[in-house]
């Protein structure tokens, strides 16, 4: 029986009531499959219910094979050695065991017949440029880039059926994205990954785009999608135009008709009232105009019930993702005012600003550099997370700083309720008022944080922190790109473009870091922060 997923009248409904799946049917076969879809459109669900990490509320899962799943945000404990992430220490300390004279049977039963587990695990490290991490080492020697990785090495070293990847390429920089690339490109199973990733999604075989409960398939790779979405949309645009055109012309005829209609009326009546004719004519005739009157009016509301169905379902083809569109006024900063200083800063883990660096004015800097270089640190010292070795960091107005993490949100709290306790002045009409431009309008402002998507999540996070009180007119971010579907990333694009104060992004995602029109790049390398020129040459595209 060849691998596959299949999903059987799949419902999935929350804890709080919020339905994601009711009755979906879904197949996945060979090869790999980028699935896509908006931010909230049950993607990661779908994995988690695959991997049999959350129950169906109804239908079924059936998959033929092993399973091997790498979620969203990979949590390993610190305490790990390295062979114990990749599941492999019992074997090696059997191996050990029986290298050193020691012929216990059950050493030989725990190694069965992976005798090169040590070498092939070294192999596949390598292959994803981790050939420097020894097998004894700790986690938490290693960055968080590193510990994706690892859990994929893991999953390689297993060698599952089917492999289910969420957002892989999050917290990676470019030379590590480039290893993951590899590995994808040479599985020879089932592999279903969800990504906002470009470069990931162009090696996919076929694309399943997930919207509104249903999945619609798309042969070829990201790319090839594109220009077929495009195509639909242009039709359905056209439809559109069309429908409009059509309801104009139902109502116009309407209108003709039922003037028609009263100019008969009034002509009868006249008739009636003259009594030209015998009563009993003039009878039969106004019950046949009033039954043909009928029949008419019937007729042409008929059809401009159907003209407006037909504009509906037009414009449902369209899709319409929306844009974040919020007006902040008082992030406002002046071209020469004073934002940041840093001064002779040494950082705790080792990296260090030599001499110093200002920011002045709306100033955007790109924060760029290897996993494990430095910069989340960085930005932990200047939010004054973390305490400097040395030197000093001094911001000179109102900032605020999201971390990858997104932990500024009490899970426990709705996104209102969130966004209150960073603007406890503000009316709660004005709070909602305020969200609903961030794209969270009635009862979405309701939700509570823990039941919200990756790219939810990161949204609401934003609106809490760019409509705190006071201001923020130094805004760091730290991989905001991270769990943000394609429609999300262009929300946060424009919702930057109405932020006027300064900005600090650290970012391995050059395509983003270059819409938002950075002024300014900053690269962590070897322990030290450097200036580079406009564009980040040096730095692997």
């Amino acid at each position: 029986m060849p691998t596959s997923i299949t999903c059987t009248s799949l419902s999935f409904i929350w804890p709080d009531g919020t339905t994601v799946f009711e009755g979906l049917d879904v197949t996945f076969g060979p090869g790999r499959t980028g699935l896509v879809g908006v931010n909230g459109s049950g993607k990661s669900t779908l994995l988690k219910l695959i991997a049999g990490e959350l129950t169906p509320a109804d239908g079924a899962v059936r998959v033929a094979g092993e399973v091997g799943y790498l979620p969203q945000n990979v949590t390993l404990d610190t305490a790990l050695k390295v062979d114990e992430a990749l599941g492999i220490a019992a074997q090696r300390a059997a191996l050990h065991a029986i290298e050193a004279g020691d012929v216990a049977e059950e050493h030989f039963e725990t190694v069965g017949d992976d005798w090169d587990v040590e070498e092939r695990a070294l192999a596949t490290l390598g292959e994803l440029g981790l050939g420097h991490v020894e097998l004894d080492r700790t986690i938490g020697e290693v960055s968080g880039g590193e510990s994706v990785l690892l859990r994929l090495a893991a999953l390689l070293l297993r060698r599952p059926d089917v492999l289910l990847l969420d957002e892989p390429t999050n917290n990676l920089d470019l030379y590590a994205r480039r290893r993951l690339y590899a590995a994808v490109e040479s599985w020879p199973g089932v592999m279903v990954v969800v990504s906002h990733d470009r470069e990931l999604l162009d090696l996919v075989d076929q694309i399943a785009d997930l919207r509104s409960g249903e999945v619609t398939w798309y042969g070829g790779n990201f790319s090839a999608y594109e220009e077929a979405l495009a195509t639909e949309q242009e039709a359905a645009e056209r439809m559109v135009r069309v429908a409009e055109a059509d309801l104009k012309k139902q109502k116009r005829e309407l209108v003709d008709a039922q003037v028609k209609l009263a100019r008969r009326k009034r002509y009868g009546q006249k008739m009636w009232d003259q009594k030209r004719e015998p009563k009993i004519v003039m009878g039969a005739r106004k019950r046949a105009a009033q039954e043909s009157a009928g029949k008419h009016r019937i007729m042409h509301e008929e059809k401009l019930a159907g003209a407006k169905e037909r504009l509906d379902e037009a414009v449902e083809a369209v899709r319409d993702d929306d844009e974040i569109r919020v007006d902040l006024p008082y992030t406002a900063v002046p071209p020469g005012r004073g934002v940041l200083t840093l001064r002779d800063l040494e950082l705790v883990y080792g990296a260090r600003v030599a001499g110093g660096l200002d920011l002045h004015g709306p100033e955007r800097i790109a924060l760029i550099g290897r996993n494990g270089s430095g910069k989340t640190t960085l930005l932990r010292t200047i939010a004054g997370e973390l305490a400097p070795v040395s030197g000093e960091a001094t911001a000179h107005v109102p900032l605020r700083f999201l971390p990858q993490r997104l932990d500024v949100l009490d899970d426990e709290l709705s996104v209102a309720e969130n966004v209150a306790r960073f603007a406890p002045g503000a009316t709660n009409n004005r709070i909602r008022a305020r969200l609903a431009r961030f794209l969270f309008r009635g009862a979405r402002a309701d939700q509570k944080a823990a039941t919200l998507s990756g790219g939810e999540r990161f949204r609401a996070a934003l609106a809490a922190l760019m409509l705190a009180e006071p201001a923020p007119q130094l805004l760091m971010l730290d991989e905001p790109t991270n769990n943000l579907d394609m429609a999300s990333v262009r929300q946060l694009t424009t919702a930057l473009e109405s932020y006027e104060g300064a900005l600090i992004v650290a970012s391995h995602d050059l395509p983003f870091l270059e819409s938002i029109g950075i002024t300014r790049w900053l690269m962590v390398e070897e322990g030290e922060l450097k200036e580079i020129t406009p564009e980040p040459v040096g730095y692997p595209a």
